[in-house]
């Protein structure tokens, strides 16, 4: 770990998430990793399966932020280009991995097919992945990871390389709840503890209980004594408006 700040981006790519045909379950999952290792998702993007799309999003994040993480797009189909399309962004040629080959032809036997080995195709001298539920490998050129879409082999690749990944400061987080008041109740308020406390992040999120309002309020950073400080004020605020604080997450209906 480092002092510095370590950021990150997922790149979600399938016309099947945007149509919705497909629910992303990889960000909440990823975002929940990254920030235990002290790298802070900075921002998403669903993309289609457009080549240019794709080069340009890789191209564009690869220089912004310390990682970036793909998810879909490298299986064996007419539509799976994420692969091609990286090896564009590096201005790399796109041919067949030996060792990919060969775990594909050890996996398929004798089903080995041209469209199972189109999986065996990456940039040139990118590094495996490892996949240890379908065999089918993701790779890894400088700091663009490139990952399955399907949740569960995603989950695995991500397990194979987060020991290699350098974080930054881990985030602290502390929440604290309380019922009976509503976002526009504290508005001014929480804008003045917020501009009290710079170096804290602090979210306010509503919800529904019992058909009354209420607000969780999280204060994040990197200070653990910043963050703590910011949650007494929050606290002070929620007793000034007449309300109960309650540390710790609310649970409600998220507001439509």
């Amino acid at each position: 770990m480092n002092n510095k700040t370590v950021t990150a981006c997922v790149l979600v790519i399938g016309n099947e998430v945007l149509s919705g045909r497909t629910r992303d379950a990889n960000i909440h999952h990823l975002a929940t990793e990254l920030t235990a290792l002290g790298i802070r998702l900075a921002e998403c993007r669903v993309i289609p399966d457009v080549e240019d799309e794709i080069v340009e999003a890789v191209n564009h994040c690869r220089a912004k932020f310390d990682y970036v993480f793909t998810t879909g797009g490298i299986g064996s189909t007419h539509d799976d280009i994420t692969a091609k399309a990286v090896a564009k962004a590096f201005g790399l040629a796109f041919t067949t991995h030996p060792e990919a080959e060969r775990l594909l032809l050890d996996h398929y036997g004798d089903a080995a097919n041209p469209a199972s080995m189109r999986m065996a195709m990456t940039p040139e001298g990118a590094e495996l992945v490892d996949n240890p539920v379908s065999r089918a490998p993701g790779f890894k050129v400088e700091n663009v990871y490139v990952f399955a879409g399907v949740p569960m082999i995603a989950r695995a690749m991500f397990d194979g390389v987060k020991g290699t990944l350098q974080g930054g400061k881990v985030v602290v987080s502390r929440t604290v709840s309380t019922s009976g008041l509503s976002e526009g109740m504290l508005a001014d308020q929480l804008s003045a503890v917020q501009d009290e406390h710079p170096h804290v992040d602090i979210g306010s999120y509503p919800f529904i209980k019992q058909g009354g309002f209420g607000v969780n309020l999280v204060a994040r950073g990197e200070d653990e004594a910043l963050v703590d400080a910011a949650l007494v004020a929050l606290r002070q605020m929620i007793v000034d408006l007449g309300g109960a604080p309650v540390d710790g997450d609310t649970a409600g209906e998220v507001p439509k």
